[in-house]
């Protein structure tokens, strides 16, 4: 059996977008090939999503203390003070410092920036990041 370089294949299953790579093996038929792909894509992507709801209970937390904390400024992703800084994913890669990623929003979040307040006083770690991964799941899936 020859196998091919690893391919990157996205299928969404359940709500959960996966990206797994994985090695595919040479077939001469093709319909077997894709079989094959469609199969271990499928049990990848059920076995992340099995193991989501860790990921699930964070986003609430994140949800939550958007809600009490980050809301009056930024009710639907928008900011009502710098109107053109929203948290949607273009206004985030064009204004966070290091690029739109989690760590970048967490470092915002917990030292604040311009008019934006300091957070790492008043929120634990976990709460930062909760929030912080709330925010890039909403930006990144275009949910605001």
């Amino acid at each position: 059996m020859v196998f091919v370089s690893a391919q990157k294949v996205s299928t969404v299953v359940a709500g959960c977008k996966v990206q797994a790579p994985h090695k595919v093996a040479a077939r001469p038929d093709k319909a077997v090939h894709n079989k094959l792909v469609s199969m271990t894509v499928g049990a990848v992507a059920a076995g992340l999503c099995i193991a989501s709801p860790v990921m699930a209970s964070n986003l609430q937390l994140g949800e939550e203390i958007f809600s009490n904390n980050c809301a009056a400024c930024h009710t639907g992703g928008q900011n009502i003070v710098q109107v053109e800084k929203t948290l949607q994913k273009p206004a985030l890669e064009q204004y966070l410092d290091g690029g739109l990623s989690e760590a970048s929003i967490v470092t915002q979040a917990t030292n604040g920036k311009g008019a934006m307040p300091a957070f790492g006083d008043s929120l634990s770690e976990e709460e930062i990041q909760a929030v912080a991964s709330y925010v890039y799941n909403q930006a990144t899936n275009d949910l605001w």
